[in-house]
């Protein structure tokens, strides 16, 4: 049989890399890969922290730009519910159903569980949740690209589980600057099936691959 080519990666440094926009949170970069061969990066990182830049062991280490949150409420009596957001975005020109999720900040960053760290201030500012000893928060997957083919951005997916006598008070009151809020969903296993059927929420509006990601470990976990 004969053998496939080997296919060599093209190797990109930083000066291959040019700026061709910057802003507080959304760069372009060409990437010039080849003699007269350029790839488009939109990003959230600086032309010296570009995921392409980065040599393998640094890369197998590096921290994401953000965490999404899978929110699992167990309130005693009753089954479990899965909490998700309706947030406008403004891309989407719609509000989506989603997880609580925001950018690791600095802060965030010097901590000894920077992902944890993150998902509890997220939780605070998007659902007014304080976790407390009875409740869990665990890493299900530490680097997710959103969107590789455009983008490096990427994603920590963390799950919290809320162990609470008597449903806790959710609020959005913590929103900042361009975040918009419609309220929150508590979904049954029965909504989450039915919303991955529909392939879109009740509205009829398609969802971003971090809900479809929530819903399917909501629902084999508590299905």
């Amino acid at each position: 049989m004969k053998k496939p080519p080997v296919t060599v990666a093209p190797v990109i440094t930083p000066e291959c890399i040019q700026t061709l926009y910057e802003t507080k949170f959304i760069k372009v970069f060409d990437i010039q890969y080849a003699p007269g061969k350029h790839y488009y990066d939109a990003t959230r990182r600086t032309k010296d922290n570009l995921m392409a830049v980065k040599p393998g062991a640094t890369y197998q280490n590096e921290l994401p730009d953000a965490v999404s949150i899978v929110l699992t409420l167990h309130v005693a009596d009753k089954a479990p519910l899965l909490c998700l957001t309706k947030e406008f975005r403004y891309p989407a020109g719609q509000f989506l159903l989603g997880v609580p999720a925001g950018l690791i900040d600095p802060a965030d960053r010097e901590t000894a569980t920077p992902l944890e760290t993150a998902a509890k201030r997220e939780l605070f500012e998007e659902c007014g949740v304080t976790l407390t000893g009875t409740d869990t928060i665990s890493v299900l997957n530490p680097f997710l690209f959103s969107t590789p083919g455009m983008t490096d951005e990427s994603n920590a997916l963390l799950s919290v589980e809320l162990h609470r006598d008597v449903m806790p008070a959710i609020n959005q009151d913590g929103a900042e600057g361009s975040e918009c809020f419609s309220g929150y969903q508590l979904l049954t296993v029965e909504d989450a099936q039915r919303i991955l059927h529909q392939g879109t929420d009740d509205d009829g509006i398609f969802y971003s691959v971090y809900t479809w990601a929530a819903l399917m470990y909501f629902v084999s976990q508590c299905g």
